[in-house]
């Protein structure tokens, strides 16, 4: 049998993130739902197409962002954050601000 290579695993466990988050979301949705209205039915509306891609795409990005900073921390002595970018860089490195010396 052989094993997945490394980006196939790490994409495997992206998307399971990803799910979890949306199921999580789901339910906190429905909760405070039935909070706000416990005598009204609940339905589910088809949520836009576009808006659905939009925040599957989010909650990727967030996942790798989430990854591309522990592996950094984990393998760096820098410390980094997490930034949109018009470059798509998910992280960027901080530069520490020292004073200067009198």
């Amino acid at each position: 049998m052989a094993a997945n290579p490394p980006a196939q695993v790490f994409q495997n466990k992206t998307r399971v993130a990803i799910l979890a988050e949306l199921d999580k979301e789901k339910r906190r949705l429905l909760q405070s739902q039935s909070m706000n209205n416990p005598g009204a039915s609940i339905s589910l509306s088809r949520p836009n197409l576009k808006e659905f891609r939009d925040n599957a795409e989010q909650q990727h990005i967030a996942a790798q962002q989430k990854a591309a900073l522990q592996h950094a921390h984990a393998h760096s002595s820098g410390f980094f954050i997490t930034q949109d970018s018009s470059f798509g860089n998910l992280i960027l490195p901080v530069l520490p601000r020292l004073e200067p010396e009198s």
